[in-house]
């Protein structure tokens, strides 16, 4: 490639030096501020297209959630005016007597129990409680003069009482509904029900909901951050503090105001709020900014205000405003590349040999890499085999310890096994003899009657040694199995241990077709089963439930027995190797993680509950050969 060398001849150095110099000195101050000045113009139309979009957004949180507390508060507005109906409230307020008190308190804990309230309290005229549903608590409002409270005195006058405030006697939040109870259109008393609130609050923090509810005097009586909670949001006068200190509505609370750092109002019932930051919560960020949006609740003259943090869209605008410099400076560097683009041929021409020894070099280097590659990969081919040959040795060796698992429990059956055989011979042995000598007398209906029995005690014995044949007998992992059929032969296998238990049995299980092979699942019956009879050694009336059900296309098997459970320190290493909690003669630790490895080879799961009521309960799931079970066994 040939170039004109007089295209890229330098100028003379009385022209080239004030164009230069002018570039140098006022082309880069200029490019910064025009990024300067468009990334804030990006910042501040991104930020405000981003709180018109929150804005739009929080008013459906906020009418939702408004109506959430709305709905709390109106269910229960029924209740007070419901004693009314009932005769022995007005007996007693015609007449305190003890047996009418007494029969109203036990009605009232009912009442309260039912509706799931935190009391109800019937009160006379002058304000003196006469029955309540806490009159079994040490802080009962039993004979309290409640005659301070405003939502007495508005029922008492025949106004509905709504009140929230802090009790007196108990020191506890809650919301008061006071009716006042009339008879032949006088009010002869007045019945009141505390309800709390503060399980809305537990919502609004589950849901990581900042939010709040203030009453008429602009106090916030529920919050999702306690720290705002018995804070004024509108400035108090001393005298108001004074006269709500009188009333004890908030006990001693010194109801400081919760004064924002800025404030700008945006809409009507909208707000840009800036709180200091909560050291807990944020503790890396100095302000905190909310978008407030505050809607009256109806039949009460509280407020309910929804807080959205600002943080997110802030760094979102920040974002948008640095995009936007960056797109700029990058079409300024674009054109002044443009520019130098002459510039940067001739230093190609200048770099060209230069590039080609770096090519050059380039080029062994990567043949020594592409060598020292080779070398990895044989290294690594030769590690993959060794691990092979590791898993195979590792499956080998736990295909052994299954195997010694199987004998280990053969070995602990085999008394019940000698029992189970020594029964049937010593019957052989007696219909034997006694055959003989009633062929002898000619008896051959007797005697024929002794050879079924005979018959059926050698078939008796041959189901005991094939099930013992076949739980002892090699497994694979892969197979189809019946759960029926091995819930059959473990039972059978352990049938002596709990005829002598007297166990009561109760199944509730489909014989379904499972991805396991069926000794392996005998297996693991044999061992859950045996588990629980040892763990029902001590109960007077041992239970065992198998109950199963389909899930998600595997089956679930629950083994659950009554016996004295697991204490929290074994759980810990329930599954774990040689971990066992019976003597050393009885068991080798073995069963429960043989049990739960044979179940995840095939794609299961062993698991354990332990339910409040006692007991322990293990999970067997295992892959549904057909989605579909047999009929419940």
């Amino acid at each position: 490639m040939k170039c004109d060398s007089t295209l890229y001849r330098a100028a003379p150095p009385s022209l080239a030096v004030k164009p230069r110099l002018i570039r140098h000195l006022f082309l880069p101050p200029l490019i910064i501020a025009l990024m300067i000045g468009l990334g804030y113009i990006g910042f501040w139309v991104s930020e405000h297209y981003g709180i018109r979009s929150l804005s739009e957004n929080g008013q459906r949180q906020l009418e939702l959630h408004a109506r959430a507390v709305e709905s709390e508060i109106s269910k229960y507005t029924y209740l007070p005016s419901l004693l009314e109906l009932e005769s022995s409230v007005s007996r007693l307020l015609a007449d305190p007597s003890p047996e009418l008190r007494q029969t109203v308190n036990e009605y009232l804990e009912g009442l309260n129990r039912r509706s799931r309230s935190r009391a109800i309290y019937v009160m006379d005229t002058t304000g003196r409680v006469l029955a309540t549903s806490n009159w079994r608590d040490v802080d009962s409002y039993l004979g309290e003069d409640l005659s301070f409270r405003a939502y007495f005195q508005n029922a008492v006058r025949g106004q509905p009482g709504r009140f929230y405030g802090i009790g007196s006697t108990s020191g506890e939040p809650g919301y008061y509904l006071a009716h006042g109870l009339e008879e032949h259109g006088k009010i002869i008393g007045v019945a009141v029900v505390k309800v709390r609130l503060e399980a809305m609050e537990e919502r609004w923090q589950r849901a990581r909901l900042e939010a709040f509810v203030s009453d008429e005097n602009g106090i916030i009586i529920l919050s999702s951050d306690p720290a705002r909670r018995l804070k004024s949001v509108v400035p108090l006068s001393d005298d108001t503090k004074e006269r709500l200190a009188r009333s004890l509505q908030y006990y001693w609370y010194p109801l400081n105001e919760l004064q924002p750092l800025a404030r700008e109002k945006l809409a009507e019932g909208e707000e840009k709020l800036t709180f200091p930051a909560n050291s807990e919560l944020m503790s890396d960020e100095e302000n905190i900014s909310y978008l407030s949006q505050t809607r009256p609740l109806s039949d009460t003259p509280w407020n309910f205000t929804l807080l959205t943090p600002l943080q997110d869209l802030r760094r979102e605008a920040i974002n948008q405003g640095i995009l936007v410099a960056v797109a700029f400076a990058l079409v300024a560097f674009l054109l002044i590349a443009w520019n130098e683009r002459r510039k940067v041929i001739a230093t190609r021409l200048a770099a060209r040999e230069a590039l080609q020894e770096a090519n050059n070099q380039l080029e062994r280097r990567i043949t020594e890499r592409t060598t020292d590659l080779r070398a990895s990969n044989e290294r690594l081919k030769g590690q993959i085999r060794e691990r092979r040959q590791a898993e195979e040795t590792l499956r080998r060796a736990q295909d052994e310890l299954v195997q010694a698992g199987k004998l280990a429990a053969i070995g602990q059956m085999s008394t019940s096994i000698a029992h189970e055989l020594n029964q049937p011979l010593a019957a052989l042995r007696t219909l034997s003899g006694n055959t003989v000598r009633f062929l002898e007398r000619g008896q051959l209906d007797v005697a024929s009657t002794n050879l079924k029995t005979i018959n059926e005690l050698i078939d008796r014995m041959g189901r005991i040694t094939a099930s013992l044949r076949s739980f002892a007998r090699r497994g694979d992992d892969k197979g189809q199995a019946s759960l029926g059929k091995a819930v059959e032969a473990a039972l059978q296998l352990l049938g002596s241990r709990m005829e002598s238990a007297h166990l009561q049995l109760h199944r509730d299980f489909a014989d379904v077709q499972v991805q396991i092979d069926q000794t392996r699942l005998e297996q693991i019956l044999v061992n859950l089963i045996g588990n629980a009879l040892d763990a029902m050694q001590s109960q007077p009336q041992p239970a065992l439930w198998l109950e199963g059900e389909e899930f998600d296309g595997k089956y679930r098997l629950r083994v659950r027995d009554n016996g004295h459970g697991i204490d929290a320190e074994a759980r810990k290493h329930l599954f774990e190797p040689f971990f066992t909690t019976k003597p050393g003669e009885q068991g080798l630790g073995l069963g429960l993680t043989l049990s739960a490895s044979l179940a995840a080879a095939t794609g299961g799961h062993l698991g354990v509950e332990h339910p409040a009521s006692g007991g322990t309960t293990f999970v067997l799931s295992l892959p549904l050969v057909s989605p579909t079970p047999a009929e419940p066994i």
